[in-house]
């Protein structure tokens, strides 16, 4: 059983330390490619740079309509059936001309009569508008009206670049940080970080 045991061990030592030796392989190649790829990359003379003097954001100011609704309680009032107070003159009318054709006579008694009515009627006028109420009821109404709410967002940047003693300015769509590639003067399609 020991020598089980350590025949394991020796098998999980020689496995260690083969991919370890496999990494620094790796690690050394890899090394060797990204000198390989700078050294390269220096000797393409065709690859200029200018120094980023200032980055400015372009921003655009965005209205978006949108509805904002309440709930409000409205009072409506109703204006009487009776606006005239007809019932009110016709009841008095009749129960005044009932009342002076009871006083008087001859002539008298329709004069009275007439009195009686043009008084009554009057009279019953007032008692009705007076006891008449214009009848109020409420609801609840739902009133709606257009919020702008207005965001900025970047567009784009201006871009303060200076190459060969000449400074000059161009649009990008991101900042580009301290320097952008310029070819013949004017700023690269791409640039460097």
């Amino acid at each position: 059983m020991n020598r089980l045991m350590v025949n394991a061990l020796q098998v999980g030592i020689a496995a260690a330390l083969a991919v370890g030796i496999s990494a620094c392989n790796r690690d050394a190649s890899a090394d060797a490619g990204l000198a390989n790829a700078a050294s390269s990359a220096n000797a393409d003379n065709g690859v200029k740079y200018a120094r980023v003097v200032s980055v400015d954001p372009v921003r655009k100011t965005v209205n978006n309509p949108r509805q904002v609704c309440h709930d409000e309680v409205v009072t409506h009032s109703e204006p009487p059936k009776d606006q005239h107070q007809i019932a009110g003159t016709a009841i008095g009318a009749v129960a005044g001309g009932l009342l002076g054709h009871q006083v008087g006579g001859g002539k008298g008694k329709t004069l009275a009569t007439v009195a009686g009515a043009v008084a009554g009627g009057y009279a019953g006028k007032k008692i009705q508008e007076n006891r008449q109420q214009a009848k109020v009821s409420t609801s609840t109404e739902r009133k709606c009206e257009t919020v702008n709410d207005s965001s900025t967002k970047v567009v784009g940047y201006d871009v303060r670049y200076e190459y060969n003693g000449a400074t000059r300015t161009v649009r990008m769509d991101h900042d580009p940080g301290d320097r952008v590639q310029v070819q013949e003067g004017v700023v690269a399609v791409s640039d460097a970080q």
